[in-house]
């Protein structure tokens, strides 16, 4: 029988995310435990990461675990030509769980199928991001208090933005109407809509970025656009400053509103945002922490009191 990875968002249903998310509260309010003591996790970044690998790692070691991996293929064996089946066979007889980043759309679920231990996916491609997801969901949860009936509005790349694909099938469960914004060259691919019209997902689709949209919901979730993700730099060029969120926009939104990315930003936020208390990205950075051991525990068979 195969363990249960998290691959896709859509590996968890509504009670296994509302699970994920109670216990990640139990976490942030005691993060330091020995939960993983004897435990190693192998942490496999095909991909440049910072926020994501360094979180995977503290979550770790708070609870006492141990890391194996790399951060850069230039010191694995891929340099070599090993094929991506070999080395997940390979650290599966070192390490408990695997948690991997790869640029191949993918990539994790073919993991998930050879691997005899749990894979997390942390990043395939432009596919899916799926702790990233649970990390988010734990953020609006926390601010907001519940997620049923919010109004979310997703701005700038929505084509390559894998944070904002697995973010639709996380909050379905939830009735979220979604404002999505983008230019022509970035809009919400077909697929994803398509999911939305399947599972009765309101949205509407926005190419001007106005106070009005902002006024309008509850949260603000901002993106970057991704220039690793474009095979033209010209196209790049053209759209990677086309959306920026400045301090004095927020003026009449909601109290309740906060304001959420999943980093790095370039300049799609103002730094003078960073200073209202409706900016909450750098916390929801640190809700990865707690989610990511929730998840680990939770694949792991571990119970959290």
């Amino acid at each position: 029988m195969k363990p249960k990875s998290l691959v896709n968002i859509d590996d968890y249903d509504k009670n296994d995310i509302l699970r994920i998310i109670e216990t990640a509260s139990k976490f942030k309010s005691t993060p330091n435990r020995s939960l993983l003591k004897g435990k190693v996790c192998g942490t496999l970044f095909f991909e440049p990461s910072t926020r994501t690998r360094l979180s995977f790692e503290t979550a770790i070691n708070r609870l006492e675990g141990r890391i194996v991996g790399f951060s850069d293929t230039a010191t694995s064996s891929a340099t070599k030509g090993e094929s991506l089946k070999d080395t997940i066979m390979m650290v599966s007889n070192y390490a408990d769980v695997i948690i991997m980043r790869h640029h191949l759309e993918g990539s994790a679920r073919y993991a998930s199928e050879i691997s005899p231990v749990p894979i997390i996916n942390a990043g395939d491609g432009s596919n899916q991001h799926p702790t990233q997801t649970m990390l988010d969901i734990f953020s609006i949860y926390e601010t907001q208090k519940t997620l049923e009936n919010l109004t979310i509005t997703i701005v700038g790349d929505l084509k390559y933005g894998r944070a904002v694909h697995s973010l639709i099938e996380g909050l379905s469960h939830f009735d979220p109407t979604f404002n999505f914004v983008a230019p022509e060259e970035l809009k919400m691919p077909e697929k994803h809509k398509a999911y939305c019209d399947k599972k009765s997902i309101k949205y509407r689709e926005f190419d001007t970025f106005s106070r009005e949209s902002i006024n309008e919901t509850d949260i603000l979730y901002m993106t970057r656009v991704q220039k690793e993700r474009f095979t033209d730099l010209m196209e790049y060029e053209k759209v990677k400053n086309v959306y920026t969120l400045r301090n004095d926009m927020l003026k009449d939104s909601r109290d309740n509103l906060k304001v959420l990315h999943p980093l790095p930003r370039v300049k799609e936020i103002d730094q003078d945002v960073d200073e209202n208390p409706k900016a909450y990205y750098f916390e929801q950075a640190r809700n990865g922490i707690y989610t990511r051991q929730s998840v680990i525990c939770d694949l792991l068979g571990i119970d959290v009191n």
